[in-house]
């Protein structure tokens, strides 16, 4: 099978419409409509229903997509099977929230090194729709997230429940209040938990929100380890009575790619490094 008709037939499932694939692949839709029809042909059943407002999968077309997403996955491996430095045995793509990169991933880089010294390696750090992305396309075989949708043919495992505590700049006065707290969005679990009705600044990336604290005052709600050293050097100090909220890290990766020895050493690794 044409690895491009694959890859096409995937992204009208993902976009839900023929348009939207033309788009994101970067191509005409009569090439997209010219792919499916060629597919469909070698196949003998109809794949897809148009419809108004896109296009639905027909019953073969469910059936199809689970070996299509294995196809571009294998395929996909062994493009980078096949670029494996001299001296490895294998790489592991994996892919993390930009927050989840300090401390967590790159202790996990330092670990695999240490243990796993035969594993090339490959990291990305992106946003959460991305990473899911390049995972269903098999470009990453690991994305480490705060708050995965499900997704058919992979596996989610719980990688360390972090905790969220509030801080603030140390020798402020105690009661700045609510015109110093500075929101975090993390994610829509978190969403209106800090109790501040109208905060001073809404950061959609914890590390600014920290070091803008750090250099202008304020308070706002931190990972536990982020915030470790700022702790124990006084630049930071703990909101006492402020609530805690656990903020868990999942690792999800491919149903097949189980059975691969590297990918099962990486996620050792990322549970032993988050202990």
């Amino acid at each position: 099978m044409d690895i491009d008709r694959a890859r096409t037939f995937l992204e009208i499932v993902h976009t839900g419409s023929f348009l939207k694939a033309s788009e994101r692949l970067h191509i005409t839709q009569t090439t997209v409509s010219a792919r499916i029809r060629t597919l469909e042909e070698a196949l003998g059943r109809r794949l897809f229903v148009r419809t108004r407002n896109g296009a639905a999968l027909t019953a073969a077309g469910r059936e199809f997509e689970r070996f299509a997403q294995s196809f571009v996955q294998v395929w996909e491996r062994a493009r980078q099977q096949l670029t494996v430095p001299p001296g490895r045995t294998g790489v592991v793509a994996i892919g993390g929230e930009t927050s989840l990169w300090n401390p967590m991933l790159v202790d996990w880089l330092v670990w695999m090194k240490g243990n796993c010294p035969q594993v090339a390696i490959r990291a990305e750090v992106g946003i959460p729709d991305q990473l899911l992305e390049q995972l269903r396309t098999g470009v990453l075989d690991i994305a480490v997230l705060y708050a995965p949708r499900l997704m058919a043919g992979f596996k989610v495992e719980l990688v360390e429940e972090e905790q969220l505590v509030l801080v603030r700049k140390a020798g402020l006065p105690a009661d700045g209040g609510e015109a110093d707290y500075v929101h975090v969005d993390w994610g829509p679990q978190f969403a209106g938990q800090g109790g501040f009705a109208e905060p001073a600044l809404q950061a959609g990336f914890g590390p600014l929100a920290l070091h803008y604290i750090l250099r202008a005052g304020g308070m706002g709600y931190f990972r536990r380890k982020t915030l470790a050293p700022y702790l124990a050097s006084g630049a930071l100090e703990r909101v006492e009575g402020a609530p805690e909220f656990t903020y868990p890290a999942y690792a999800v990766y491919p149903e097949s790619a189980a059975g691969r020895r590297a990918v099962q050493d990486a996620l050792a690794g990322l549970k032993k490094v988050a202990r």
